[in-house]
């Protein structure tokens, strides 16, 4: 039996125990807390930043994968160095860790980006803001997610404090449709495999819906998008899943937004939406054994968080929709936190989406 250690124990990790145990696999986690998400595999609890833990963790696995992207650079390097074997790899999650390193590389393989620059000073701002129409986002390098670390503004004096801790990384304001993700899948080996891309919908900057597939009126945004995630998986050397946050520009156009060595929250809906989950997939990858195929198990499938908390009073409701699925992270309430999802599928996307959204509003309870 293999033994899998996955530094991080939210739900993310979670989610992997099912697959693995279908899988033959052994789950080992090294959860920040006891309370964490994924406590029914939390085998160690420590901090994720202190070598001696992660190393006295990864002593008795095969393979470490991560649930998170905040590991230090130097930790992941030291259990390379250890001979721990490590999927995604420290210089392919380097790209995904650092805003700034993965906005240079992709332009240097010539993948399609908004327009972007960097700020060590309050007149890189200022020109950069005259330059992109007087008003642009600007991101924290490092750390930010779920709509932390972002922020729209209009004049420099806006970004002083960011400043005052390092660069930072500016973005012109993308005039987009929609926002779509495409998840990829790549093997030591080599091989890859796609689902089709979704369509994501933000709120407060957190993914708050999904719906596989993309709605489309013809197949060239399914098939660009596919070859485009495809081949930054290539380039990059992943191994594992890869999500790939994308624009969809007003023209037409894919423009790269951000990159997620791991599974992803808009990959959730292929627990049912697809034959292999992202999940299984990902364990799949990091063994190097076969993948899975990636085909949609229905016409729709549509994914809604639940935020804040989880009212686990009100079970008894599912009865009136016994075709959505409902999956509690078993986490503490917190104003704004993820606290599970649902997932609906169907042969009508109006309808589908419908349902999911009902059952979704049953369960959120405001705090």
């Amino acid at each position: 039996m293999r033994v899998i250690g996955v530094i991080g124990g939210g739900q993310l990790a979670r989610m992997m125990i099912g697959p693995a145990i279908e899988l033959g696999l052994e789950l080992r986690v090294l959860a920040e807390t006891s309370d964490s998400s994924a406590r029914d595999r939390a085998t160690s609890v420590g901090d994720f930043r202190d070598l001696e833990t992660v190393l006295a963790f990864a002593r008795d696995v095969d393979v470490i994968t991560f649930d998170h992207e905040h590991v230090p650079t130097e930790i992941i390097v030291a259990l390379e160095e250890a001979g721990v074997a490590v999927r995604p790899s420290s210089a392919a999650l380097a790209v995904a860790q650092d805003k700034i390193v993965m906005r240079r590389l992709l332009d240097e393989l010539g993948h399609p980006l908004p327009v972007w620059g960097v700020a060590e000073t309050m007149a890189d701002v200022t020109r950069f803001l005259d330059a992109n129409g007087g008003r642009i986002v600007v991101k924290a390098p490092r750390g930010g997610y779920d709509g932390k670390g972002v922020a729209v503004v209009t004049g420099a004096d806006q970004v002083t404090t960011w400043l005052n801790q390092g660069p930072v990384l500016m973005e012109e304001m993308v005039d987009f449709s929609r926002e779509l993700a495409q998840l990829v899948a790549r093997r030591p080996s080599g091989e890859t495999a796609v689902w089709p891309v979704v369509e994501t919908t933000q709120a407060n900057g957190v993914c708050a819906e999904v719906i596989l597939p993309a709605p489309t009126d013809g197949g060239r945004i399914l098939a660009d998008a596919a070859e485009l995630g495809r081949q930054i998986a290539i380039d990059l050397g992943v191994t594992g899943v890869l999500a790939v946050e994308l624009f969809e520009t007003t023209d037409g156009r894919l423009l790269v937004n951000e990159l997620a060595m791991r599974p992803h929250n808009s990959g959730h809906v292929t627990i049912e939406g697809s034959v292999t989950s992202q999940f299984e997939q990902h364990l799949r990858a990091i063994c190097d054994v076969p993948l899975g195929s990636t085909v949609s198990r229905h016409p729709w499938a549509v994914m809604v968080n639940v935020f804040g908390a989880m009212d686990t009073g009100r079970y008894s409701r599912l009865t009136q929709s016994s075709d959505v699925k409902l999956h509690n992270y078993g986490k503490e309430p917190r104003s704004g936190r993820k606290v599970g999802h649902v997932t609906a599928t169907g042969t009508d996307v109006v309808d589908t989406a419908s349902r999911a959204r009902a059952v979704a509003e049953n369960f959120r309870t405001d705090i």
